[in-house]
C-alpha cells in the first residue's frame, strides 16, 4: 500500500531537480553576453585610443584574466551540472522503475486506492473503477451510496470521517448491490488517510467467510461459556484424553479451586471415579451418559443428577444437586404409603392414573366396587383398557355412542377443571363419580355408590313437591303451628279463606294473633280458645278436634285440628258452604228427580208398545196389500203403496232411533258381544244402501286389509254404525262421486272409515255434527233429523271406542271409527239391567 507514496516523493524529486537546473543555468548564460560585451568594448576602446598607457594594456590584461577566469569556472560548473544530472536523471529512472513495479503490483489485484493529502485537498484515486460501478467518474467512488446499501454507505461514510479526522483504522466485508463481496480497509499511511477496496472471491472469498463464522462461532462460545459460568450446576469439557480442558465456576467452587483456571490446571475432579468410568464407556459408543452418582460439594456430600455428551474428540457434562429431590422423593414416598394405607380403609372407591393414563393407585373399596382381580389391577392398566372390561361386565352406563362417551371422559386428562358426574350402570346402583386432574399429570377417580342416598332424597324431595303442590292447590285453607304457637306454615286458601294478607302471615303470628285477625269473620270465642288450646296447650294427651263454623258473612266452614309428630299442630278449614246448600238442594230435587226418571221410563214403555206396534201393522198390511195372491193392485196404487212402506220404514227407524238413546241414557243398553266378521259386517252394511246408491248415482267401494279377521263386539251395532255413516256420507255425495268404505288394524284397534268425495263440513259445524236433532245441509239434498250421527258415537262410546271426523269445505269427509281390539267390556249396571 506504500506505492502512493513512494509516487508522490517522485513527482516532488523531478520538481526539485528541474528547480536546481533552473537556479544555477540562468545566471551563467545571463553572465555570458555581459562578459563578452564588456570584452569587445574593450578592445574598440583600445584600438580608438591606439597607443593607450600601460594602464590601458593592464586593464584589458585583467579583462581577459576575468574572462578566463569566468570561463574555466563556467566549465567547472557544468561539469559539475552534468554530473548531478546524471545522478538525478538515475534517480528518476530508479523512480521510475518502482512507479512501474507498484503499478504492477497495484494491477495484480482487483481493487481501488484512494489517498487524502491534507486538508481541502482533493483526493487520488487508482485502481478499477468498475468495482464502483462507473469507470468514468472516478469521484462516483466515494458515493457509496450508489453502490452499497443505505445502511452500509452510512457506516462507510462515518468510518472514512474518523480516518480522515483522528486516523481510525477500520476494516469490513460487504456486499455491493450489484451482488459483489467487496473488502474494504482504512489506515493512516505516511501521513495520507488511505481506502483500499478490494474485491474478494473464491478461495479469499471462502477466507472471509470462515473468518466471519470463526468470529460468530468465537462469540456464541464466549456467551455459551458467559452463560454457564452464571449457572449454578457445575460444568466442564474433557479433551480427547479424558483430562479436564474447561469448568465453569460453579465447578470450581464445587471442589473449592482458586478459580477456573486452577481447577483445570490441577484437574480435581468433582465425581467419582466409577460414575467417570461409566460416562467414559457411554461416550465411547458415541451415547450421551445420565445417571445419579454421589460427590463431595463444597464439603458436604450431596446426590448429583449427571450428564455426560460427547463432542467431537472429547466431552461435555453438567451436574444438578438433586439431594434435596432425593429427601422430598422419600418424604412423599412415605407420604403416599401413608396416604394410600388411610385409602384402603375408605368406603370411597379411589383410582389414580398418571400422564400416560396408566392405573399408578387403587384402593380396596375401588377394585370390590367393580370386581376387578388384584393381579390384573397390578399389571397398571391404562384407562381405556379398564373402560372396555368394564363395559364388556356391563358395568357401566349404556351409551348410544360409548366411544364419544369415552373420549369425553377421557379428555379430563387436558382440562384444568374438575369433573362430577352420576353413572347409573345397568345393574340400577346410582354412582357418584368425581375426576380431579392430578397438577403433575393424570386424573384421580373417586367414586360413590349413592344409591340408598338418591332414594331417600328422591322419596323426600318427591313427598316435599307432593305436599308444597297439594297444599299450593288444596281448596281446603292449611295453616300449621309449631309448638310454640306460632305460625310456621300456610297455604294461599287459608289466607283468601280468612281475608288476611300474606304480609301479615309471613311474620309468623301466634294463635292468638291469628284469632283476633280472623274475629271480623268469625268471633266464637269459645271455639277459638278450644283451638288456642289444641295449638299451644299442654295437655297430657294431645288429642284432634273438629268443629264447624258459620261464619258472618254466611259461609259454613268445617276445621279440624291435628297433632303432628314433631309437635307441632295441623289446622284446616274446609268451606262447607257450597256443600251445605247442594245438599238442601238435592234432598229437595231428590224427589223430584225420582219422579222424572219414572216419568222417562213410562214414556219409553208407552212409546215402545204405542208407535212402534201400530207402524209394525201398518208395514204388514201394506206388504200383504203388495201380494198378488189378496188381489192386483194396479200401478198407481202400486205406487202409492210403496211410498207408504218407505215412509212407514223411515219413521220407524227414528223411532227405533229415539229408544235407543233413550235406553243409552238410561243405561238400559245392552250389547251383545260375540266375534263378528269385519268383512262380512261390511259386506252388510253395504247392501243395505245399494238401492240409495242406485238412486243417488254413486259408487260405493269396499277395502279392507288381508286377513283382517274379526273383533268382539255386538254385530248387529255394528252393522248400524257403518249403514248411519254410509247414509250421511250418501247425503252429501254428488251423482258420479265415489265412496270408500275401508277397515283395517292399527296399534291393537279396528278402525273403520267412510270417505266420501262431497263438499265437506265447514269447520264451525264440524264441532257440532253429533248434536241431537241438528241437521246441516250445506248446499246438499240430504234431509234428516240429526241422529244418526249421535247414534254413531253413542254405540261407538258403548264399545270403548272413539269416533273422529275429518273435513275440510270441497274436499269431502273421512269418518273415522275406532274400536279396542280386545273388545268392549259392559258396565256393571247394564250386566245387573240385562240379569
Amino acid at each position: 500500500m506504500g506505492w502512493c507514496w513512494r509516487r508522490r516523493k517522485m513527482k516532488f524529486a523531478r520538481a526539485r531537480y528541474a528547480g536546481i537546473c533552473a537556479g544555477i543555468c540562468t545566471p551563467l548564460l545571463a553572465a555570458s553576453p555581459v562578459l563578452g560585451e564588456a570584452a569587445s568594448q574593450m578592445g574598440v576602446a583600445a584600438s580608438l585610443r591606439g597607443h593607450a598607457g600601460a594602464a590601458g594594456l593592464s586593464l584589458i590584461a585583467g579583462l581577459i584574466v576575468l574572462a578566463a577566469l569566468a570561463a574555466l569556472l563556467h566549465l567547472s560548473q557544468r561539469r559539475r551540472w552534468l554530473e548531478l544530472e546524471a545522478t538525478h536523471q538515475l534517480e528518476l529512472a530508479a523512480l521510475r522503475a518502482k512507479l512501474d513495479r507498484a503499478e504492477l503490483f497495484l494491477g495484480v489485484e482487483t481493487q481501488i486506492i484512494v489517498a487524502w493529502g491534507g486538508p481541502g485537498e482533493d483526493p487520488d484515486i487508482e485502481g478499477n473503477l468498475w468495482l464502483a460501478g462507473d469507470r468514468s467518474n472516478p469521484r462516483r467512488v466515494l458515493a457509496f451510496g450508489s453502490w452499497l446499501p443505505p445502511g452500509m454507505a452510512q457506516t462507510l461514510v462515518n468510518s472514512v470521517a474518523r480516518l480522515r479526522a483522528r486516523g481510525e483504522s477500520f476494516h469490513t466485508t460487504v456486499a455491493s448491490l450489484d451482488g459483489r463481496h467487496l473488502e474494504i480497509e482504512g489506515r493512516p499511511v505516511g501521513g495520507l488517510a488511505v481506502l483500499r477496496i478490494r474485491d474478494v472471491s473464491g478461495d479469499r472469498l471462502d477466507a472471509v467467510r470462515l473468518q466471519e463464522v470463526q468470529s460468530a462461532t468465537l462469540e456464541q462460545l464466549h456467551a455459551l461459556r458467559a452463560l454457564l459460568d452464571a449457572v449454578p450446576s457445575p460444568t466442564w469439557v474433557r479433551d480427547g484424553g479424558g483430562k479436564l480442558s474447561w469448568v465453569n465456576a460453579a465447578y470450581a467452587r464445587a471442589v473449592e479451586a482458586k478459580d477456573r483456571e486452577a481447577a483445570v490446571l490441577r484437574g480435581v475432579e468433582l465425581i467419582e471415579c466409577q460414575a467417570r468410568e461409566a460416562s467414559a464407556a457411554s461416550r465411547g459408543t458415541g451415547a450421551v451418559w445420565h445417571g445419579r452418582a454421589p460427590a463431595v460439594v463444597a464439603g458436604e456430600r450431596r446426590m448429583l443428577e449427571i450428564v455426560d455428551a460427547p463432542a467431537g474428540s472429547g466431552s461435555a457434562g453438567m451436574a444438578g444437586d438433586v439431594s434435596e429431590i432425593e429427601s422430598m422423593c422419600a418424604a412423599l414416598d412415605r407420604q403416599t404409603q401413608a396416604h394410600a394405607r388411610t385409602l384402603d380403609q375408605l368406603s370411597t372407591a379411589v383410582a389414580i392414573f398418571d400422564g400416560a393414563k396408566q392405573l399408578v393407585f387403587h384402593n380396596v373399596a375401588y377394585r370390590q366396587l367393580w370386581a376387578l382381580d388384584q393381579a390384573w389391577l397390578d399389571q397398571k392398566p391404562t384407562d381405556s383398557e379398564i373402560l372396555d372390561r368394564l363395559r364388556r361386565a356391563r358395568l357401566l352406563p349404556e351409551q348410544a355412542d360409548f366411544r364419544a362417551w369415552k373420549a369425553d371422559l377421557l379428555a379430563a386428562y387436558q382440562s384444568l377443571d374438575t369433573d362430577e358426574q352420576v353413572w347409573f350402570p345397568p345393574d340400577g346402583r346410582t354412582l357418584r363419580a368425581v375426576i380431579s386432574p392430578n397438577p403433575q399429570g393424570g386424573v384421580t377417580y373417586l367414586f360413590d355408590d349413592v344409591t340408598e342416598r338418591y332414594r331417600l332424597v328422591s322419596q323426600f324431595n318427591a313427598s316435599i313437591r307432593v305436599q308444597s303442590e297439594t297444599l299450593e292447590t288444596l281448596k281446603e285453607g292449611v295453616a300449621v303451628f309449631g309448638s310454640d304457637g306460632r305460625l310456621k306454615l300456610f297455604n294461599p286458601a287459608f289466607a283468601d279463606m280468612w281475608a288476611l294478607g300474606r304480609g301479615e302471615l309471613d311474620n309468623r303470628p301466634h294463635i292468638d294473633r291469628v284469632a283476633l285477625l280472623c274475629a271480623p269473620l268469625f268471633a266464637d270465642v269459645d271455639i277459638w280458645g278450644a283451638l288456642r288450646a289444641a295449638v299451644a296447650g299442654l295437655p297430657d294427651q294431645r288429642v284432634g278436634l273438629e268443629r264447624r263454623l258459620a261464619r258472618s258473612n254466611g259461609s259454613v266452614l268445617d276445621c279440624a285440628a291435628a297433632p303432628l309428630p314433631d309437635g307441632a299442630t295441623l289446622l284446616t278449614f274446609i268451606d262447607m258452604t257450597a256443600s251445605v246448600n247442594v245438599e238442601r238442594a238435592l234432598t229437595e230435587r231428590n224427589q223430584a228427580l225420582i219422579g222424572v226418571e219414572k216419568l222417562r221410563n213410562e214414556f219409553v214403555h208407552h212409546v215402545s208398545y204405542e208407535l212402534r206396534s201400530p207402524l209394525t201393522n201398518i208395514i204388514g198390511f201394506i206388504q200383504l196389500l203388495d201380494d198378488p195372491a189378496i188381489g192386483p193392485l194396479n200401478g198407481k196404487q202400486r205406487e202409492y203403496a210403496g211410498y207408504v212402506m218407505k215412509s212407514s220404514s223411515a219413521l220407524l227407524a227414528i223411532i227405533n232411533d229415539i229408544l235407543d238413546l233413550a235406553s243409552i241414557d238410561a243405561d238400559a243398553m245392552e250389547l251383545s258381544l260375540d266375534e263378528v266378521d269385519i268383512a262380512q259386517t261390511m259386506r252388510a252394511a253395504a247392501e243395505g244402501v245399494q238401492d240409495r246408491l242406485g238412486e243417488s248415482s254413486l259408487t260405493l267401494r269396499v277395502a279392507t286389509m288381508e286377513d283382517i279377521g274379526s273383533f268382539v263386539a255386538d254385530g248387529k251395532r255394528i252393522r248400524q254404525i257403518l249403514f248411519n255413516l254410509l247414509s250421511n256420507a250418501i247425503g252429501f255425495s254428488s251423482p258420479g262421486q265415489t265412496i270408500v268404505l275401508a277397515a283395517m288394524r292399527q296399534d291393537g284397534e279396528i278402525l273403520f272409515k267412510v270417505t266420501d268425495e262431497g263438499s265437506g263440513v265447514p269447520p264451525e259445524i264440524l264441532e257440532h255434527v253429533f248434536d241431537r236433532f241438528k241437521t246441516y245441509t250445506t248446499g246438499t239434498r240430504h234431509r234428516g233429523v240429526g241422529l244418526g250421527l249421535s247414534i254413531v258415537r253413542s254405540f261407538v262410546e258403548l264399545h270403548g271406542g272413539r269416533v273422529e271426523i275429518d273435513s275440510a269445505p270441497g274436499k269431502g269427509t273421512r269418518a273415522t271409527c275406532i274400536f279396542p281390539l280386545q273388545g268392549a267390556k259392559l258396565p256393571a249396571t247394564s250386566t245387573a239391567q240385562g240379569a
